[in-house]
């Protein structure tokens, strides 16, 4: 084989080491090529539904390339998705307040409770805490040259559909909780529940067992002739104490979830200032996918 052969290069030949050049410039060229591909396969484009975990935030946008486009986040409720492509780690930006009916800033309740079981691997990090990591320590870095960026999203590759959480944090930014609605994941015709509590909770499903769900755990449960029937008890130290029996249609046109949570937010207060329970959850729903 050539690469064994000790004889000397003939005349007219290029040199070993004019091959080996030609080889780099080849390489080159080829990585060229095929950089862009690379780089096309961290990018994502699906629609999403943005969501303020606390009080509504306005003023939000991103940006997807040279385009930007204007993010409306209600408390605890869909408005209206935003179609986005560019790449995965999406930017959010924050310009002022926005629509006035918006309220901007997060509310002392919001941040007593409605952090908790967003910040279980995103700590706030205080005076003598460990630095931060991931994506709290990629925004810090972003923000020394954009202090406009308040959020970065991972989102999921090949998905159609999310649902992104935005928690208020104390220096001003939002932590975002992304969740993966692509039809593959949430069918239509059944119900997924988030546990956001911090705390366990259990839940009996259209008479079934019933399920322990730890902080963050998700299950996917069927509707039952268009209705989903359930019990709810909540983990207070070592006792369970029930909360409540119901029953919430689950079309089978729909992609319903349900986010079980712990919040003293005006959004779940009644006129008198009651809550109705010492749980709360948020129903869901959409329409078939695009």
């Amino acid at each position: 084989m050539a690469v064994n052969s000790s004889s000397h290069p003939s005349a007219g030949l290029p040199s070993r080491k004019s091959k080996l050049s030609a080889g780099a410039a080849l390489f080159s060229a080829l990585l060229a090529i095929l950089q862009p591909a690379s780089a096309q396969q961290n990018e994502v484009s699906l629609k999403i539904d943005v969501i303020a975990w606390g009080d509504a935030i306005g003023g939000l946008s991103f940006k997807s390339g040279d385009k930007a486009g204007t993010i409306k986040a209600q408390s605890f409720r869909y408005s209206e998705p935003v179609s986005y492509s560019g790449p995965a780690l999406m930017e959010i930006y924050k310009n002022g307040d926005g629509d006035e009916k918006l309220v901007a800033k997060p509310s002392k309740e919001d941040l007593e409770h409605e952090l908790k079981p967003l910040v279980v691997e995103e700590p706030k990090v205080e005076e003598g805490a460990p630095p931060k990591t991931g994506i709290a320590l990629e925004l810090a870095k972003r923000r020394l040259k954009a202090p406009n960026l308040v959020s970065l999203a991972q989102l999921p590759s090949g998905c159609r559909r999310a649902t992104l959480l935005l928690a208020p944090m104390a220096d001003g930014t939002y932590l975002s909780y992304v969740i993966n609605d692509d039809p593959t994941k949430l069918p239509l015709g059944q119900i997924r529940i988030h546990n956001l509590c911090p705390f366990p909770i259990a839940m009996r499903c259209n008479g079934s067992e019933p399920k322990e769900l730890k902080t963050r755990e998700v299950i996917t449960v069927p509707g039952v002739d268009g209705a989903f029937t359930y019990d709810i008890a909540y983990k207070e130290g070592d006792e369970w104490k029930f909360q409540e029996h119901n029953i919430i249609p689950v079309r089978p046109e729909e992609q319903t979830q349900m986010i079980v949570l712990r919040s003293n937010n005006a959004f779940f207060k009644s006129a008198d200032g009651s809550t109705g329970g010492y749980l709360q959850s948020v129903t869901l729903r959409r329409g078939k996918p695009d």
